[in-house]
């Protein structure tokens, strides 16, 4: 796992218009749900696919609204790993009870 360049990330973020670069090092979106229940469900769904790749982003919760911030600790920035998880992450949430 390496570090990406700037212009990798621009590129990455090209294909992904609703994450925002929140400074070198993390990348965030938020999730829209109809009702709680249904952001906590999208989460816990995040949170084992999280476990099996061993690499956590950080979640919250606002009654409607779950925002996901993720970045490479080790690395100290973003990694390819980082936008293969977030590209997961839209998948689930296309898939979800919006």
């Amino acid at each position: 796992m390496e570090r990406l360049n700037e212009e990798q990330i621009e590129k990455e973020l090209e294909n992904l218009p609703e994450w925002k670069r929140l400074d070198e090092k993390w990348i965030e979106r938020r999730y829209r749900f109809k009702d709680f229940l249904n952001g906590v469900r999208f989460v816990d769904q995040i949170a084992k696919y999280a476990e099996r790749k061993q690499h956590h982003p950080f979640i919250s919760i606002d009654y409607k609204v779950v925002t996901l911030k993720i970045s490479s600790w080790q690395m100290k920035g973003l990694t390819d790993l980082d936008f293969e998880m977030v590209k997961y992450f839209d998948e689930l949430y296309e898939k979800a009870d919006k």
